[in-house]
């Protein structure tokens, strides 16, 4: 039985009667002067065709390899686990892209490692979650050729360097979640956190008490710290809730809410807490942030708040391919809604 001969781009062109060019802007990602119908005919060409890239040819015409890194801090936060597989799925639906990731741990040292590492491998396109405030070695990356995506964490006023953001808005999360327990009657409200500040943190605590200031109940509000092994808590958080309930039950302060930086914190703060014998909702509501599928199978259940986080892990990927293709792309900064998901952890202030 003969071969079957092997589909190429000239085939792809030929069937959806365009030219090469075109095909090669589509596979590549720019798409932003193609017309809907153009798009849609290549698409369909490449389906029909079952043609797939030659990779090794690419790489030798571009300089690159088909495939992103994605740094975070740690995976043993399920957040970035979840974030990770967003981003996979959304490089995937971009032909012949794959996906490395990497744990920073929010070291520079690694971040740098990290960078120089891909480069050396080809990669050129990278999806950073960090919230170091120094970012020279961010700098260092782009000069040679490195195209970086900052994932969950503002863009600071003035920043010179050619770095799209896309977050969640974490001042609104704060928000959302403090205002969700001043509706239900709560005046006495904590906000709980690794006693590290991260740029995310610090916004989702400014949020919380923007909240808390429009209540005018700011002066019976606080931050409820503890401190970590490692710098930042992001594989200790679950322990660290714990911690902070073990605090609270030893000295209330008449606390009847608390916002919890993210899940891992609050599952926590929860557990501490039911050990301790004080009951979620009835004695302590609690709120998170982030959503994780972990909320429903836990009892009582979490309230959360989500983020549209496969609409911005496309955001992210197609923005790394964009500036790929094009490195004078103007910087953009992208802020996502967080939405409120209510569920048992959280009830009216029974006084």
């Amino acid at each position: 039985m003969p071969l079957r001969k092997r589909s190429t781009i000239q085939d792809v062109a030929e069937r959806a009667s365009v030219s090469i060019a075109t095909v090669s802007n589509a596979l590549n990602g720019r798409t932003t002067k193609m017309s809907a119908a153009t798009h849609a005919r290549i698409e369909s060409a490449i389906a029909a065709l079952a043609y797939r890239p030659n990779r090794a040819a690419r790489q030798l015409k571009t300089g690159h390899t088909p495939l992103l890194g994605l740094l975070v801090p740690s995976i043993a936060n399920p957040s970035f686990g979840t974030l990770a597989r967003e981003v996979e799925i959304a490089a995937q639906a971009v032909e012949g892209y794959r996906v490395l990731l990497g744990n920073t741990y929010r070291s520079q040292e690694k971040e740098t490692s990290f960078f120089d590492d891909l480069l050396s491998h080809g990669v050129r396109g990278v999806i950073l979650c960090s919230s170091l405030v120094d970012q020279r070695h961010l700098g260092t990356a782009i000069d040679k050729g490195l195209v970086i995506v900052s994932y969950d964490r503002r863009a600071i006023p003035g920043q010179p360097l050619a770095i799209d953001h896309v977050s969640t808005d974490n001042v609104r999360a704060g928000e959302l979640a403090a205002q969700h327990l001043i509706d239900l009657g709560h005046t006495r409200l904590a906000f709980a956190t690794p006693s590290r500040r991260t740029v995310s943190r610090a916004d989702k605590i400014d949020g919380f008490r923007a909240a808390a200031q429009r209540a005018r109940i700011l002066h019976s509000t606080s931050v409820l710290e503890a401190p970590s092994n490692e710098a930042y808590g992001d594989s200790e958080l679950a322990e660290i809730g714990r911690a902070l309930a073990l605090r609270l039950a030893a000295d209330r302060q008449g606390l009847t809410g608390i916002v919890a930086v993210n899940d891992m914190l609050a599952f926590g703060l929860m557990a501490g807490l039911r050990d301790c014998g004080l009951r979620v909702p009835e004695d302590i509501s609690v709120v998170g942030i982030d959503d994780l599928y972990l909320c429903t199978l836990f009892r009582p259940s979490l309230t959360s708040l989500r983020a549209p986080l496969a609409v911005m892990a496309r955001k992210m990927v197609e923005r790394v391919i964009s500036r790929l293709a094009d490195p004078s792309l103007p910087v953009g900064e992208f802020l996502f809604e967080p939405t409120l998901v209510s569920r048992e952890s959280s009830a009216p202030y029974q006084g």
